[in-house]
């Protein structure tokens, strides 16, 4: 976890454009959502996942951990579309705290959900939706 923390503050740095913790989120989803991969997928042998596993990773954790805050949390780190999480993503890939393969690239997390649907939208009373 130290390291994390180095990287952390080594990426805050160069781009400020997030907050810590949408990077401590990011790293917890991603395992949340590799984990659920491959417990769906036993004979899977990679751990990597695609940008649209994560997404729904992120979207799931979000709202298991959140719930109707998320979408208020994320709004304060500074994420307001799945492209922002691409640009954490590709931070950490730069920082060489996560890695990417060939096929991996930024704009395959532009357009992944939209947030007031997937994360506000669930809680409002039935007659706001």
């Amino acid at each position: 976890m130290r390291k994390f923390q180095k990287t952390l503050e080594a990426i805050l740095k160069d781009d400020n454009r997030y907050a810590a913790g949408a990077y401590v989120f990011v790293r917890m989803a991603l395992d949340f959502t590799v984990k659920r991969v491959c417990a769906a997928n036993p004979e899977r042998r990679e751990r990597h996942v695609s940008a649209a596993e994560l997404l729904d990773g992120i979207k799931d954790f979000a709202l298991e951990t959140f719930g109707p805050m998320a979408y208020t949390l994320f709004e304060e780190w500074g994420v307001r579309d799945t492209g922002d999480f691409g640009q954490i993503v590709f931070n950490l890939i730069r920082a060489q705290a996560l890695r990417k393969t060939e096929e991996d690239k930024i704009e395959d997390f532009s357009g992944g959900f939209d947030f007031r649907e997937e994360l506000v939208e669930p809680f409002l009373p039935k007659g706001k939706k």
